[in-house]
């Protein structure tokens, strides 16, 4: 009869899966801190800009069309205008509303369809055969006026731009604190199943 040999296995636990999940629940830990940071922030930054297009905005003094200076708009410039009829003009959907359905509206009209570089091409060829015609001087006048709008047309887009710019920053903000949420979630289920395989109880069984 061969003598007996003892061996030494472990039961009740796993030193390696908790290590394991150890670790994983602190790199867990370390995504929240910098989802929470990226939150903070890209909240500023929401913030910082819808402010700042607020301010600059407000102080252009600019109201709204109301529904009795929406004449002769089509129907698709009223329908964009109208939910912020005679309201002042604060946020970057009014001000793109006002940009595209109510300037751009006027301007086409003056000049029959046509952009500022064809206005003003046609300008310079009919001030340059007669500077006193009536076709001069109304071109010219029909040249400042679509400048004009082209200038503010385009300072309302930038606005609108930077407000949806704030816009989507609020939303990463939003997600990156839902984030955060389910790391911690995440990272305390992982230290629970690190605490549950963490004790590994030696046992002997002998062989024949």
């Amino acid at each position: 009869m061969g003598a007996p040999n003892r061996g030494l296995s472990f039961t009740g636990g796993n030193p390696i899966r908790s290590t394991l999940d150890r670790l994983v629940s602190w790199v867990g830990l370390g995504i929240v801190a910098v989802m929470l940071a990226a939150g903070g922030l890209l909240t500023w930054a929401s913030t910082f800009v819808a402010d700042q297009v607020d301010e600059q905005l407000s102080a252009q003094a600019i109201t709204m069309p109301v529904k009795e200076a929406m004449g002769g708009l089509s129907d698709e410039d009223v329908a964009a205008l109208k939910p912020f009829a005679g309201q002042q003009m604060k946020t970057g959907a009014q001000a793109k509303a006002y940009a595209d359905h109510y300037i751009l509206a006027h301007m086409n009209e003056a000049s029959g369809g046509k952009s500022y570089a064809e206005v003003s091409n046609a300008q310079r060829a009919a001030c340059s055969e007669n500077a006193d015609s009536a076709e001069c001087a109304e071109l010219t006048e029909l040249k400042a006026s679509q400048f004009q709008g082209s200038t503010l047309r385009g300072l309302l887009l930038y606005g609108y731009a930077f407000w949806m710019i704030g816009k989507i920053a609020g939303y990463a903000a939003i997600a990156a604190f839902v984030s955060a949420a389910l790391f911690i979630v995440l990272a305390l289920l992982g230290f629970r199943s690190a605490a549950k395989h963490e004790t590994a109880k030696p046992e002997t069984g002998d062989a024949a």
